[in-house]
């Protein structure tokens, strides 16, 4: 196989991780957005104060599009070097990290987005259990980080 298209093969997983990453991202902060606006539209409609620190669950599927990026500059420093040295075999593993490493970091957000819309719910009605709410999302975040290190380790 020419190794210029083995080269490509490989970026192709570092281009699959950033955007899978992204597109959970999106979609876990548009649930929580979605939760936040409405919780805040109850707040404004029984003339409670709007708390704003739902923001913080909105904007917390955000860091598996960084995590994402990351792991992204991995594999290309990965197809990179191995390009120079002359030996491009590896990447079916650089596509590998990048489509399951992508799709895992891109559920983690969707799925943090998801408990995060619970958490801006239960804030606007109780206007209690932050602490305990952020614990379960960072909970969820978790596994995107342990994507980030252990899917490097393949590479």
């Amino acid at each position: 196989m020419d190794p210029e298209l083995m080269r490509s093969l490989g970026q192709a997983g570092a281009a699959a991780v950033l955007g899978l990453a992204a597109a959970g991202s999106a979609l876990g902060t548009g649930s929580a957005g979605l939760a936040a606006v409405g919780a805040w539209k109850r707040c404004y409609a029984l003339d409670k104060p709007v708390p704003f620190i739902l923001v913080t669950f909105v904007g917390a599927p955000l860091s598996q599009t960084i995590y994402g990026m990351i792991l992204m500059n991995a594999v290309v420093r990965s197809a990179d070097e191995a390009f120079v040295a002359g030996a491009v075999v590896g990447w079916p593993a650089m596509l590998a990290v990048g489509l399951f490493g992508g799709a895992a970091m891109g559920a983690s957000a969707w799925l943090q987005g998801r408990v995060g819309a619970a958490a801006a719910d239960a804030i606007g009605e109780t206007g209690q259990g932050f602490g305990n709410y952020l614990m379960a999302i960072g909970v969820v975040e978790t596994v995107a980080l342990f994507v980030l290190v252990f899917m490097q380790a393949v590479l």
